[in-house]
């Protein structure tokens, strides 16, 4: 069995927020056509699930992905977004004078982050548990669409990799990381649009 885990296509947001999970961030032109890439990319594989976390980001990437196959997307809550605190809806640019400390902290050491309301460790369980438990369920290759963080914790949780590598060749937008189910899971390919 294999999984790709899937970093939704790239968000229109001319305002350079931290969106988190605020609603009305859809994908941009170009993140439409990389999840169409993606589609093509993946339309040959024997796809038979098709796992979404909720925000329209993510969402419509996968029922661009689900096409090919003639899917249904379903939808997870344990794939969205991680909740590093009080940043959404704060401009990138602004969040260091805004949440001094904060950002400073996360781009540091991720693991150790006191004003996060969920510890990297739990989100790596949280989005790692519902790749296990549906890879138990079911039948066939699945993928999971969901958010930088939220991927890369999973990435690292399955594979047995140590979450302190959280910022190490994380994913970009639109790319498709294939694991193969094992204990610990292998990584066997990182794709990502040109």
């Amino acid at each position: 069995m294999l999984i790709h885990l899937v970093r939704h296509g790239e968000v229109h947001n001319p305002e350079g927020l931290v969106y988190g999970a605020l609603a009305g961030f859809g994908l941009s032109a170009r993140g439409r056509q990389q999840a169409d890439e993606v589609a093509e990319h993946l339309g040959q594989e024997p796809i038979t699930a098709v796992w979404s976390s909720p925000l329209e980001r993510a969402l419509r990437t996968a029922e661009i992905i689900a096409v090919p196959h003639r899917l249904s997307v379903k939808v997870s809550a344990n794939l969205i977004e991680w909740d590093v605190g009080n940043w959404t809806g704060i401009p990138w640019d602004e969040l260091s004078l805004r949440r001094p400390g904060e950002l400073e902290a996360y781009l540091a050491d991720p693991t150790d982050l006191p004003f996060s309301p969920e510890s990297l460790q739990d989100l790596a369980r949280r989005v790692g548990g519902i790749v296990t438990d549906a890879a138990e369920a079911a039948e066939g290759d699945m993928v999971f669409v969901g958010h930088q963080d939220p991927i890369q914790a999973a990435r690292l949780y399955l594979t047995g990799r140590s979450l302190t590598y959280q910022h190490v060749e994380r994913p970009g937008h639109a790319s498709v990381i294939t694991l193969q189910r094992g204990n610990p899971w292998k990584e066997i390919a990182y794709w990502q649009p040109e």
